[in-house]
């Protein structure tokens, strides 16, 4: 049995989409419904209480008090808190990335863009301690997921790079540099979660509303598709 996530047994897909996510498990898991339960329950209270304390501050046994569970039957699941850590931080970036399938050759610009961009609004607003989990590994140095960033991310990236220049080449959009592209799309969606307090308090709300959520995302949208010359093309409502 393999504990830590070997991140280079990952690979993408056409387009940069994911192709074995399977191959990202950091430890064999048989099938079956009381096994998924447990993990998720695990996987969710982790996610909370790593957002919270950090790494250091996390103990296994505050995790398994929130999941519910004996410390015994986390550590059945997950043998040590790094093992925990790193499927956390594997399953936070296998819905970033999976996010962003609708960015291929054959997909009108503007609406993978719009997609692309609700999607990880969406993904602020659903599971906002992911966000944050991932900002602070990231803050830290990512000294748990730094080969992933180099290896996997950038692969990610420069799939979707090209993607980008073909569309450029085909003149469905004007030349962006399209890293910074997604580093802007980054930075603009996962403030609604890392900043989330900053946010709250400058619109006056005890919770971020729904109605925000959306107006942000179509405000990123018009942002995004004027800098890339497509502007007024699938913005959402």
């Amino acid at each position: 049995m393999r504990e830590l996530t070997n991140w280079s047994t990952f690979r993408l897909g056409e387009g940069g989409n994911l192709a074995e996510a399977s191959e990202l498990r950091s430890e064999e898991r048989p099938a079956g419904a009381k096994r998924r339960d447990a993990e998720a329950r695990i996987l969710a209270a982790a996610e909370k209480v790593f957002a919270e304390t950090g790494y250091s501050g996390a103990t296994t046994a505050a995790i398994a008090e929130h999941a519910g569970l004996p410390k015994a039957n986390l550590h059945y699941y997950f043998r040590t808190k790094e093992a925990l850590y790193r499927r956390l931080i594997e399953r936070i970036l296998e819905e970033w990335l999976a996010s962003g399938d609708q960015i291929r050759p054959d997909a009108d610009p503007a609406e993978a863009f719009s997609a692309y961009i609700v999607a990880k609004v969406d993904a602020s607003r659903r599971r906002p301690y992911a966000s944050k989990v991932f900002a602070n590994e990231i803050l830290h140095g990512a000294p748990h997921s730094g080969d992933y960033l180099k290896d996997q991310v950038r692969a990610w990236v420069e799939a979707k790079r090209k993607v980008i220049d073909g569309w450029v080449k085909r003149r469905l959009m004007q030349p962006v540099e399209a890293r910074h592209l997604f580093f802007v799309i980054w930075a603009a969606t996962q403030t609604y979660a890392d900043f989330e307090t900053q946010i709250r308090a400058v619109l006056g709300r005890d919770t971020i509303r729904p109605a925000d959520y959306d107006e942000a995302a179509r405000l990123i949208t018009r942002m995004v598709l004027g800098a890339c010359g497509l502007a007024g093309k699938a913005e959402p409502e």
